[in-house]
Formats: C-alpha cells, sequence, structure tokens
C-alpha cells in the first residue's frame, strides 16, 4: 500500500506540474504562434505569414504607444532604483526603521487608489497630466518594491568589508562605489527589472493619468480590445517576449561567465 502510494505521488506530483506550467504558458505560447497567422480573425489557422509584423511597422499609432511606454519605463525605473538606493544606503544613520511601513502601502493598496491620488495631487498642483504624471506615479508603485529588495540585500552586506575599505584610506563615497554598489548589483538589477515590467504592465496610472497628449501601449491596447484585438497586437507582443526573454538569457550568460572568471 505504501509503495503505491509512494507510485502515486510520483506520477501525479510531475503532471500537476506540468498542468500549472501549461496554464501559465499555453497563452503565450497561442500569442507567439497567431502573430505569424494570416488570418485576421485569431481563431483558426490560415497558413504563416508576417503580414502583421509588416502592419506594425506601418502602424505610427502603435509606434507610438510603444514609443511612450519605454521612454516612461526607462525613466521611472531610473528614478525608482536611484532613489530606492540613496533612501536604502541613508538609512543606515537613522535610528528608527518605522519609515519602511510606508512603502509597502503601495503594494497593498489598490492600483486604482494609487492612480485617482496622482491625478488628483497633480489637479491640485496644477501639473499637466503626461509624462510628468506618469513617470511620477510608475516611480512611486516602483518604490515599494524596489526599496524591500534592496533593503534586503543591503542588510546582509558583511560590515567588516565596508569598515575595512574606510580603515584603509577610502572615502565613504569610494566605499560607496568600490564596494557597495557592486555587491548590490544583483538586488539593483532584479529590482530595475521588475520596475520596468510593472512599468510596461501598468494601465490604471496609464488611463488616468495620461491625458489626452501621451498614450501608453497599455491604454492602446485597451481602447483597441473594445473592438477586437489587432493581431499586429499579437505580433508586438511576441516582439516584447522575444527581447525580454534575450535579456534574461544574457544575463544568465553574464553570471555564468562573471562565476568562471571568478573560478579562474
Amino acid at each position: 500500500m505504501v509503495e503505491e502510494r509512494h507510485l502515486l505521488a510520483k506520477i501525479l506530483h510531475p503532471l500537476l506540474v506540468c498542468l500549472v506550467y501549461l496554464f501559465l504558458y499555453l497563452p503565450i505560447v497561442l500569442l507567439a504562434i497567431f502573430s505569424f497567422n494570416e488570418s485576421q480573425f485569431p481563431v483558426e489557422w490560415t497558413g504563416f505569414s508576417l503580414r502583421w509584423y509588416k502592419a506594425l511597422w506601418e502602424n505610427p499609432e502603435v509606434l507610438e504607444a510603444a514609443r511612450n511606454s519605454l521612454i516612461i519605463g526607462v525613466i521611472s525605473t531610473i528614478f525608482s532604483v536611484t532613489l530606492g538606493t540613496a533612501f536604502v544606503f541613508a538609512s543606515k544613520w537613522w535610528r528608527s526603521q518605522w519609515y519602511y511601513n510606508l512603502f509597502y502601502a503601495n503594494i497593498l493598496l489598490p492600483d486604482i487608489v494609487l492612480a485617482i491620488g496622482i491625478l488628483s495631487l497633480c489637479t491640485f498642483c496644477a501639473v499637466p497630466v503626461g509624462y510628468i504624471s506618469l513617470i511620477s506615479g510608475h516611480t512611486l508603485i516602483g518604490l515599494g518594491f524596489v526599496i524591500p529588495i534592496l533593503r534586503a540585500r543591503f542588510a546582509g552586506l558583511d560590515p567588516v568589508l565596508t569598515e575595512a575599505s574606510l580603515d584603509l584610506g577610502a572615502t565613504h563615497l569610494q566605499t560607496f562605489a568600490k564596494i557597495i554598489l557592486p555587491l548590490m548589483k544583483p538586488a539593483l538589477v532584479a529590482s530595475a527589472l521588475l520596475v520596468f515590467t510593472l512599468s510596461l504592465d501598468d494601465f490604471l496610472i496609464a488611463f488616468f493619468c495620461s491625458g489626452p497628449s501621451v498614450q501608453t501601449l497599455s491604454v492602446y491596447v485597451y481602447s483597441k480590445a473594445r473592438t477586437g484585438i489587432d493581431p499586429s497586437i499579437n505580433a508586438l507582443s511576441a516582439i516584447f517576449l522575444m527581447v525580454s526573454s534575450l535579456v534574461v538569457l544574457l544575463l544568465c550568460l553574464l553570471k555564468v561567465a562573471e562565476q568562471v572568471i571568478s573560478s579562474e
């Protein structure tokens, strides 16, 4: 009886894992496949074609939305990582740690509350909605993820390394640039990728704070989804998927190269 249970567990466990991964990644695989479909309606496969990739580059509206999303994502990522690093490093000399709880509110609060709050603040301060409001909102959301990640990494650093650097004559700025930043590089890269992905994925802040002059990719897809998904969106999503996969692969190769160099 015990052997039968073990055998059943060995079969059910891989099967359950495969079903979960299939549920997660099957829509992405279908999206990439149907981006090469000749038909305009994603119901049946009618033939291989690159017409939707060609149509994508001939559509200035979707290219403008993608450009806006990339600009906002890159700038908000830089601001979030820079401000988060400065905040975590400066907190070393602060006695109380209660202020860290303020940034967990970004994770707990619904995005629609933050979106309405940012829109209300911009209206109160007479700030026109657009790039400034979108970058501010995405930076605010990003800080809620950057600071906990960087704080965990910074707390795990060995203080002997920084003390040794200062004892050997290095300034605080040199210690920060030569010791702390290289040790925190994994957390910096992980938080930057997370914030950039959240910025591209965000819809509510972009919907409330974009205004008539700036349209992000999520708002554009929403406007098109009301009348039916344009197959060129599948092509654009497939391109983003390919680029993100290449970035992850490049990071893995750099990690392996660093391990090989360090071992030698």
